[in-house]
């Protein structure tokens, strides 16, 4: 990607959470109300199925020119050409990641806390993963909640661009923005509603206003 990176609306896939509209369609319609940013995330899919999950979700963004990363697993994003790809605390380390994609990908990392902040190699780091900021179900191994708070402090601590990951919906962006997070990552404020495209237009506007008077 050739473009800044836009965090605004970052939304995260989830299959079972897309329903009966499923998983392409879902992310279709987030795509036209403006989602900036799509992630391929599904722990429990096969690889040959994730490859090919990928590459059809990659030909959507390619042709939106928004990014598309997948979440964890660098051979997947090899595979299918992603644009890059997020780790968490405890996949392959940042250097390892970078050594594989190379110097352009783009590379998120997850934090859950200033300790993560403290330890972690941000070398190489695109933008940071921030969260869960709100109780969340979509992630049954989440960490506690930072809140607010803690979104900010971490934010106070590093220049690297964060988007603020972790229950949060409309009714609770703007706080995430004006705590000092770059862009807001939602699961099933999109894949669970029942207008996805309008419920990404919303998020969108949020996080524009709230950036505007932050």
């Amino acid at each position: 990607m050739s473009r800044p990176l836009d965090l605004s609306v970052y939304l995260i896939s989830d299959r079972a959470l897309s329903g009966v509209r499923g998983l392409i369609e879902t992310i279709e319609a987030a795509i036209a109300g403006g989602a900036t940013v799509i992630q391929l995330r599904d722990p429990h899919a096969k690889t040959r199925m994730l490859v090919e999950e990928a590459r059809a979700i990659h030909a959507l963004t390619r042709r939106a020119g928004i990014p598309f990363l997948v979440n964890d697993r660098v051979d997947i994003a090899l595979a299918s050409g992603a644009d890059g790809v997020h780790l968490g605390q405890s996949d392959m380390t940042v250097a390892d990641a970078r050594a594989l994609i190379g110097p352009e990908p783009i590379l998120g990392l997850s934090i859950t806390s200033e300790a993560d902040l403290d330890v972690s190699d941000l070398r190489g780091v695109d933008y940071l993963g921030v969260g869960p900021v709100f109780a969340t179900d979509t992630k049954h191994d989440a960490a506690p909640p930072i809140s607010v708070g803690g979104l900010e402090a971490i934010a106070a601590r590093t220049d690297i661009p964060i988007v603020a990951i972790g229950g949060l919906h409309a009714g609770n962006a703007a706080d995430a923005i004006a705590a000092g997070a770059a862009g807001v990552a939602v699961v099933s404020a999109i894949c669970t509603s029942s207008d996805p495209e309008q419920a990404t237009r919303e998020l969108v506007e949020i996080v524009k206003a709230t950036r505007a008077g932050r």
